[in-house]
């Protein structure tokens, strides 16, 4: 699992549950939920970013 992190506004890579991340790389203990190929959505306070957390196992969005 990568720790490529992703600002708001950036098109997710992946479906899954992605960690909001504080300035200094802390744990904020909030996730949200994103849809791949949607953007990220805006952070409670400005300087975090998003981390993969745990990545969809439900096949969607997968293409024949």
């Amino acid at each position: 699992m990568s720790k490529e992190e992703l600002k708001p506004g950036q098109i997710a890579p992946r479906s899954g549950e992605y960690e909001i991340i504080g300035p200094r790389g802390g744990d904020t203990g909030k996730e949200r939920t994103v849809v791949r190929g949607a953007p990220m959505p805006p952070t409670p306070k400005p300087g975090q970013s998003y981390v993969m957390h745990r990545p969809a196992h439900n096949g969607a969005g997968r293409r024949s």
